[in-house]
């Protein structure tokens, strides 16, 4: 058996050897390396907090920023591969429970970890050379945004994916309004509203991921990808190493794909709601239980926000959802959504205002006011 080589790349300031034999900075929430290869170097990217399920702090998404600069110029690198470590999550999302404690009392510490979440974000989805992102585990919120938007997303059989922000008072941010509104079968609704988790099947189906692997062969891939003799402008080729590792797993969402057609093309929240009511059955009664425990404002605000940005380009709904994550922090559901599921996790969250019905067109309307810029083009 091959052993993978890792080298640290010249940006880094390599300080101690981790137990993986991976060369570490100081700040080792995340890892960079380079993996010799033919034609290029791979360059790998291991998010390293599995105790907290890789969640991503603000300092962790400034050095991927930076770093994926450095690499997209440096010609010795052929391509980037992204992996979490530990076996339970690729990246469970932003780190809210530091997120909470901060912002509480900080704003502009958590007005300042978007701003640099969603850079990163653009900084991805712009990014020229092949992004191959490993989703094995967990993956939910922030860690679809370091995901979902590069150019080759691999799944494996044990991804479980989501968007639950609506449960904790805020909404499906980090370019969800990109890739979510453009899911077929109204399904990029249906997940942004309802926060349902689903699998590797389902996410290839819908096109969040474009492969499938069993999670045993994800090193084999990565030392395939490093000794294949490909340019970094070659994504075929890439796609190619990729294939031949697939599998094929059933989309278990297929099986609700009218059902979710019809009640998820309704014209407002209220019409879901009352379409999901009228079908009086047990999958339509679950989701309707499930879409009711969530803040109405979230809803509402995501409801409008996909819509809206089915008809824009990436940039312009990175900077709408800077704009949408600012006005959150501002009111109080989002921080009495993390009270209730994540800080004292009694799942009895006090919405303000408790009703779908009390959300006015002017409240949602205010969400959607530009009040800040989001500069994607430097560090």
């Amino acid at each position: 058996m091959s052993i993978i080589v890792r080298i640290a790349p010249k940006e880094a300031t390599a300080t101690k050897i981790g137990s993986t034999g991976v060369l570490m900075a100081p700040h080792d929430d995340i890892l960079f390396s380079e993996i010799p290869g033919k034609k290029g170097n791979l360059g790998e990217i291991t998010l390293n907090r599995p105790k907290a399920l890789n969640a991503l702090t603000g300092d962790m998404c400034r050095r991927l920023h930076e770093q994926l600069l450095g690499w997209e110029s440096d010609r010795t690198i052929k391509a980037v591969v992204i992996k979490g470590a530990g076996d339970r999550a690729f990246c469970a999302g932003g780190d809210i429970r530091t997120l909470y404690m901060n912002g509480k009392e900080h704003l502009q510490t958590a007005q300042k970890f978007f701003y640099d979440e969603y850079r990163m974000n653009a900084a991805i989805f712009h990014f020229k050379k092949p992004y191959i992102a490993l989703l094995d585990g967990i993956t939910m919120g922030g860690g679809a945004g370091v995901s979902v938007h590069g150019s080759h997303r691999v799944a494996t059989e044990q991804l479980l994916f989501a968007m639950p922000e609506t449960a904790i008072g805020f909404f499906p941010d980090v370019g969800a309004g990109y890739f979510l509104s453009r899911c077929k079968n109204n399904m990029g609704y249906y997940l942004g509203l309802t926060g349902d988790r689903i699998g590797a099947g389902d996410a290839k189906w819908l096109g969040l991921v474009n492969h499938v692997i069993p999670s045993e062969k994800q090193d084999a891939l990565i030392e395939a990808l490093a000794s294949a003799p490909f340019s970094s402008e070659d994504h075929r080729q890439v796609t190619d190493i990729i294939t031949e590792f697939s599998i094929e797993l059933e989309p278990l969402l297929f099986n609700q794909k009218t059902l979710i057609e019809s009640c998820f093309a309704a014209e407002s929240v209220e019409a879901i709601v009352s379409r999901l009511e009228e079908r009086n059955e047990e999958w339509s009664k679950t989701v309707l239980e499930t879409l009711l425990s969530k803040s109405p404002t979230s809803l509402k605000v995501t409801y409008e926000h996909l819509t809206r940005a089915s008809a824009m380009d990436f940039n312009a709904i990175m900077e709408t959802e800077f704009n949408i994550a600012l006005q959150f922090l501002k009111t109080p559901d989002f921080f009495e959504g993390i009270r209730a599921v994540i800080i004292d996790k009694d799942q009895s969250p006090k919405w303000q205002p408790m009703k779908l019905e009390e959300v006015t067109s002017e409240r949602v309307a205010s969400y959607f006011m530009k009040k800040a810029q989001l500069n994607m083009t430097t560090v």
